[in-house]
């Protein structure tokens, strides 16, 4: 159990890596592809790939539920992220994915009927204020209605890591991405005809090599991953591991794409981080049983105890009443009637 956790651990560690490379490689990819052919392309490719790899697995994770979940929780989510990424910054889309494991968390109560610890709740809140600071900062090249699409994709993405575990319960995690892969490719498709038309071919190698790089290092390996760990840890878990995505995409952003970072921006990110923290580490610790009251523990020997001596005195009674009984003398002249047997066989 402990070795399959580590390597769920470093599993979700990986895809939080790879997936802080989706946000910069989209944006180089967009300059060629529409965000509808991206998505589109991202998936179906990798679909073809690992539905080849398990397709001995592949009839046991196909099912309408999972292909709808991959239409919605990858088409739709990617889609929308391609669209907002357009109307946005590098930096603004990356910290806005932050705030994916603080939705999962209040996703997760909800769903589940479990109360959030009141410092994973001032979690939420130093989050939201995060996401304020950093939708409100005006960097150049981001827009609300960018933010907004971005915001619309974070919430998609965290409804699925939400419900996914139940779509991985006794099925194997790379069928079931598979199967998700193709929802998603399926679902999109129609939305890639109607509003980019035909692609035109790229205008130079980088933007192909970024959807290379998007369909093997930013949707393949991670997505895989990601299912892989969180099969084997709860959705409050696994979320947490996201806030590796807008570390990596923020700091590509600023570094790689030259976005500005004004002061309220860099408040803002470490709002989500910290929030992130606070409402994700928890859920890291291990779960304590609730400790027995002292008053009870205390008292529970000697009423064990007392029990048992009682139990004693009461077996030795039916005894006593049993041989009574086979010998025909009364209980109560039991011991006189001894005494007197003795003194006539002397």
């Amino acid at each position: 159990m402990e070795l399959n956790r580590r390597r769920a651990v470093a599993a979700l560690t990986a895809a939080g890596l790879l997936w802080g490379t989706t946000v910069p490689l989209s944006k180089v990819a967009l300059g060629w592809l529409p965000p509808g052919w991206l998505t589109f392309v991202r998936f179906g490719v990798a679909a073809v790939i690992l539905l080849t790899v398990s397709r001995s697995r592949i009839r046991a994770a196909i099912s309408p539920a999972v292909l709808a979940s991959g239409a919605m929780g990858y088409g739709a989510s990617v889609l929308l992220q391609n669209a907002g990424i357009t109307r946005t910054s590098v930096s603004h889309a990356a910290l806005l994915v932050g705030a994916i494991p603080v939705l999962v968390a209040i996703i997760a109560a909800l769903w589940h009927r479990t109360v959030a610890r009141p410092l994973a709740w001032a979690g939420f809140a130093v989050s939201l204020a995060g996401v304020i600071l950093v939708t409100g900062g005006g960097a150049d090249g981001a827009t609300a209605g960018g933010d907004g699409l971005v915001l619309l994709s974070v919430l998609l993405s965290a409804i699925l890591v939400v419900a996914q575990p139940r779509l991985l319960r006794g099925r194997d995690p790379a069928a079931v991405t598979a199967v998700q892969f193709l929802g998603a490719a399926a679902g999109v498709l129609p939305v890639a005809i109607c509003t980019g038309g035909v692609p035109e071919s790229p205008g130079g190698l980088a933007a192909v090599l970024a959807t290379v790089a998007l369909v093997v290092g930013g949707t393949l390996l991670p997505f895989t991953l990601f299912a892989y760990g969180q099969s084997s840890v709860p959705a409050e878990v696994a979320g947490a591991f996201v806030n590796i995505e807008p570390v990596v995409g923020a700091a590509a952003g600023v570094l790689v794409f030259g976005d500005p970072a004004s002061i309220g921006q860099l408040v803002g990110g470490a709002a989500i981080l910290a929030g992130i923290a606070m409402s994700g580490l928890p859920a890291l610790g291990p779960r304590q049983r609730p400790a027995r009251p002292p008053d009870i523990a205390a008292r529970l020997p000697a009423v064990t105890n007392a029990r048992a001596s009682e139990s004693e005195r009461q077996a030795g009674s039916s005894s006593c009443d049993r041989g009574c009984a086979e010998s025909g003398l009364p209980e109560a002249g039991n011991a006189t009637a001894r005494s007197a047997s003795m003194s006539r066989a002397a």
